[in-house]
């Protein structure tokens, strides 16, 4: 600990909010690996979250889990809730990283409150990390000044911030060897990319980990990332080439995320530097990935978030070409061509990454349990035909679903049984390293030869082979969806840079 903390005893819980665990990443510090935080004198009160990062307001309270609160460059804070603060007590830990294609979420919004979780002698950890051109970024300025170094500075924050978990959680009654890495979407690459960086393994930050509805979008190369950043520099008035560091670091961030998309690298991280040198899925199928316990799994609706990916389900078949007469017959029960296109986005972007991985991990001989949640609310089922959207599984893992919406207002006495008795199986997952039963139903391992699934529906049970034939062909088919889903270079002028061109524009116009 860098000083003294006091928080908040809320009923039989206490929260501690704000604690930075990093210098803020700021001027001299921008676009550089995160550096511990100076001690503070006397006692630091831990009332109120701390600055969320810097991006959309809007989008994230529609896709991020709610109002992120002030944002600022300065943004590198955690928040713990405890049931103890005895350094004796030695209870597991989760680790919550927020999802939102990392350019939007904070650790401070209501569906990441720890309360219900810290009730179950369990401690919650929630944070921020920088996101967008602050935390995913590479321009040749960069690379001077550090060859080989970093370009996934959100990443570093991660583990710097589970540094500072392994460090200080005992004074917060955490067992600092007994941490689960959990996270849902962009968070759950963040997991699989903690599970294959180098630069973790040696350093026993985590046990096991879970990944909720990752997507199988392979990471930007930095190749492709340095385009971007020269895209970067251009559209802030700066040459794309001869930017220096200096200047990008003197640039105001506040309209960063305003930005086009051709000058950021979301919704995944970087390969190719010094923390992800080669995409996930290839650290996986050489097993050179941490063999630690392994949950994966993904919604019966992930596909209600693809637009974000700039991907329309009705297009699809059009642009698969002579593919998709092989694809319609995968879904023999559907005769329009947008369904199909819906389902194999959720089955080709989501639901065949669990299966893959977990076959991968388990090749190398580490434990892999898979689920596919198929749970609303059962006044919400009618609102929600299609099944459970992406991010819906969310508050049910973390014993938020009776407190916030959609589901909260429809909660029933049949909605609680389930979701306590989910809950009850995480927990042991975080305590042993095996998750528990679900309604008396005991969760398999998948292994190599054993296709093993739970579907975690009204009634939850395994699955054998679950939709074998569609998963089959979708990881088959997972190259060319690399080619569809990477975004063209970036278009910029030859010689010119806004501020030299021909027009006199110091500057384009900023896109909101």
């Amino acid at each position: 600990m860098r000083g003294s903390l006091r928080g908040l005893v809320e009923g039989a819980i206490s929260v501690f909010r704000g604690i930075p665990y990093a210098k803020p990443p700021t001027g001299a510090l921008r676009w550089r690996a995160p550096e511990r935080v100076n001690p503070w004198p006397g006692v630091r009160e831990a009332y109120e979250f701390g600055y969320s990062a810097l991006q959309s307001r809007q989008a994230c309270i529609e896709g991020g889990g709610g109002d992120p609160g002030e944002m600022r460059e300065d943004c590198l804070y955690l928040n713990v809730w405890t049931p103890r603060v005895d350094a004796c007590a030695k209870l597991p830990v989760v680790f919550w990283i927020h999802g939102g294609a990392f350019v939007i979420g904070s650790g401070r919004v209501p569906p990441y409150d720890g309360f219900h979780l810290a009730a179950r002698d369990v401690v919650l950890v929630t944070f921020n990390y920088r996101l967008g051109h602050l935390g995913f970024f590479v321009h040749p300025a960069l690379e001077k000044e550090h060859p080989g170094g970093p370009a996934n500075f959100g990443l570093l924050d991660q583990m710097l911030a589970l540094e500072w978990v392994r460090d200080n959680i005992a004074q917060f009654g955490g067992d600092p060897s007994n941490v689960t890495v959990m996270g849902q979407s962009a968070g759950a690459k963040s997991v699989l990319s903690l599970f294959t960086s180098p630069l973790v393994r040696e350093k026993n930050l985590f046990r096991q980990g879970v990944a909720m509805s990752a997507y199988v979008l392979q990471e930007k190369s930095l190749s492709d990332a340095k385009l971007a950043g020269m895209a970067f520099a251009w559209r802030n008035g700066l040459d794309r080439l001869l930017a220096t560091a200096e200047e990008l670091r003197a640039l105001s961030p506040e309209k960063f995320w305003m930005l086009p998309t051709d000058t950021v690298n979301a919704p995944s991280p970087i390969y190719g530097d010094s923390v992800l040198p080669e995409p996930i899925r290839e650290s996986f199928e050489r097993g050179s990935q941490l063999p630690l316990p392994l949950i994966l799994g993904s919604t019966s609706d992930d596909s209600s978030v693809v637009s974000s990916f700039g991907i329309d389900p009705g297009t699809i078949l059009e642009r698969l070409g002579a593919f998709a007469p092989a694809i319609r017959q995968l879904y023999p029960d559907v005769d329009d061509d947008r369904e199909i296109g819906r389902r194999m986005c959720r089955d080709f972007v989501f639901t065949v990454l669990p299966r893959m991985l977990a076959s991968r991990h388990a090749a190398s001989g580490a434990a892999a349990w898979r689920y596919y949640f198929d749970y609303n609310a059962r006044l919400l089922v009618p609102r929600q035909r299609l099944g459970v959207p992406h991010g819906g599984e969310v508050p049910y893992f973390l014993e938020t679903a009776a407190d916030v919406p959609p589901s909260g207002e429809f909660f029933t006495d049949e909605d609680r049984t389930f979701l306590h008795q989910l809950v009850a199986s995480l927990v042991q997952f975080a305590r042993t390293g095996t998750p528990g039963p679900v309604a008396q139903v005991t969760w398999e391992g998948h292994t190599e030869t054993q296709d093993r699934l739970l579907r975690l529906e009204v009634s939850p049970r395994m699955e054998a082979d679950f939709e074998r034939a569609i998963l089959q062909a979708a990881e088959s088919l997972i190259p060319i969806l690399d080619s569809f889903a990477r975004p063209p270079p970036p278009k910029l002028p030859r010689a010119a840079s806004p501020s030299t061109s021909a027009s006199g524009n110091a500057r384009p116009e900023l896109r909101p």
